[in-house]
């Protein structure tokens, strides 16, 4: 017999893995790993081109060795605003949403240590640099409307979730669970002879038609780095840095998910999710650039993976109502009926991918530059680990879902007196293997500067598009094929980033 108000759920392993199931720890291992080139607005208005480049303070958490270069001292300061829009389909229906946001993309302090011209010895001197930079933000808001009727509802996931769990344990299993408890699903209690069944394991509803439906998910947060760097010079030639990260990482999610029934007996159903993530990570950076002739550099960096420590609070809640429909199998009239999920912690680590990369700048005499990059990574090496939920499906799924990337860039500078002009171009590839939606990433960025002795003041405009699908809940077909309700969101997002830098 279920109990008819609101209901809290056993705690258990089962539950944390289960409830979350709607948006797997897969789908971190590749939100966390994903993390677009940021520094100064110089690199960003030449598309984050950095593997070649030295002298500028986005080498601490970029490529070290760049340090090297540097023969003043520099503090500096990076605001920015970021307006994140998306559009979104489901049905041939369209809406749009716009999140905006002022932020600190970077602070940083480089201090110089050049040795004087006439030193002997092949080490020339290097800089030690320390730095804070935003690598990833999460503040966004989607999801879906639609005035026709669905194609499938959320009760043919609980049913096919169901499927072969005995009712003394269902209550415990996730949103499935609570879908139970609002009567949305109900035990196959009797065989074809009419015969009662002991503890059942499969079900049905008395829930016909298909729903409206409708989601709103808001998402906020961001990863932010604190970066100790150190770059050395050798006869001006040769540049070699290393660089300790250690990260901190915050993201929210709610979602509301609703389906409106025109026949009854279920007039409508809402579900509520909260998840909240937060933890720590470190990571280590090497890099190199070599100069063969004084107006070429080329550059190789390599990236570690970054070691998250994870912790996570997820809850969830459910509301049914029906038109006092009389339930005679429990002997009950239903009305307005909700069940909430208990409020489940739980600590996991996440491996992210390790990124090797390389560049090439030519430099123009004195009249700018042009720089070129290009970097592999692979997210299918993701990897999850815990000991409060079964990670080996999330990890099988990581496997089976994500690919290598080859990511490149290319940007120039024009130096106009004390002018700088810039423009720059980037192409991120798609993380997913075998899929026919493409998700690659365009960015187009633009940038100026001015340089006047000791101060200098460089704004940058980068708009970056993509494309994504988000899948409510998912619905197999006797082929396997997911058939439950999938939107598409267009990505557009507009940063402007203004840098403020003193040498001394």
């Amino acid at each position: 017999m279920k109990i008819k108000t609101s209901i809290l759920l056993l705690s258990s392993i089962l539950t944390a893995q289960v409830a979350y199931s709607q948006s797997g720890y897969y789908e971190d291992a590749l939100r966390f790993s994903q993390n677009m080139p940021a520094g100064s607005a110089r690199i960003m208005g030449i598309g984050g081109t950095q593997w070649s480049l030295g002298g500028d303070v986005s080498n601490i958490a970029g490529n070290p060795a760049g340090l090297g270069f540097f023969r003043n001292s520099e503090a500096s300061i990076t605001l920015g605003y970021s307006d994140w829009g998306v559009d979104t389909y489901y049905l041939g229906q369209a809406k749009s949403y716009n999140t905006s946001n002022f932020n600190l993309p970077n602070l940083s302090v480089v201090f110089a240590n050049p040795k004087g011209e006439f030193e002997r010895g092949a080490f020339k001197g290097g800089s030690f640099g320390i730095s804070i930079q935003r690598i990833a933000n999460f503040n966004t808001e989607y999801g879906f409307y639609s005035d026709q009727l669905g194609e499938t509802s959320i009760i043919d996931f609980y049913l096919q979730d169901a499927f072969g769990i005995p009712e003394s344990q269902i209550e415990s299993f996730g949103l499935t669970g609570l879908g139970y408890l609002t009567y949305q699903i109900n035990p196959v209690a009797f065989d074809e002879n009419g015969n009662p069944i002991n503890n059942p394991d499969t079900y049905d509803s008395f829930v016909t038609g298909y729903p409206f439906q409708d989601e709103n998910v808001t998402q906020e947060g961001s990863a932010s780095q604190m970066t100790f760097s150190y770059g050395g010079n050798f006869n001006h030639k040769f540049f070699i840095g290393g660089s300790i990260g250690i990260r901190s990482l915050s993201f929210s999610s709610l979602k509301e998910y609703n389906e409106e029934f025109p026949d009854g007996p279920l007039i409508n159903s809402t579900i509520r999710e909260s998840l909240y993530i937060n933890g720590t990570g470190f990571n280590v950076n090497m890099g190199l650039i070599y100069k063969p002739i004084d107006y070429v550099n080329l550059g190789f960096n390599f990236q570690s993976p970054t070691w998250y420590m994870l912790n996570e609070e997820y809850e969830a809640s459910m509301f049914a109502n029906y038109d006092n429909y009389y339930f005679e199998e429990e002997d009950i009239t239903l009305g307005n009926v909700s069940a909430t999920s208990d409020y489940i912690l739980g600590r996991y680590n996440l491996n992210s991918p390790l990124k090797i990369g390389g560049g090439a700048t030519f430099f123009l005499g004195k009249n700018g530059f042009i720089s070129a990059d290009v970097d592999w990574v692979d997210y299918s090496a993701a990897r999850l680990s815990s000991r409060d939920f079964d990670e080996g499906p999330d990890n099988q799924a990581i496997n089976n879902l994500y690919g290598s990337t080859i990511n490149f860039r290319v940007g120039a500078e024009a130096r106009l007196n004390l002018f700088r002009l810039r423009a720059g171009y980037a192409h991120f590839g798609d993380p997913y293997t075998n899929s026919d939606f493409d998700r690659t990433t365009q960015q187009i960025s633009g940038g100026i500067g001015v340089k006047l002795n000791n101060f200098s003041m460089d704004f940058a405009l980068v708009n970056q598009k993509y494309n994504g699908l988000y899948s409510s809940y998912q619905v197999l077909d006797n082929q396997n094929n997911n058939i439950g309700p999938v939107t598409e969101l267009d990505n557009s997002i507009i940063n402007g980033v203004l840098t403020l830098g003193l040498s001394f």
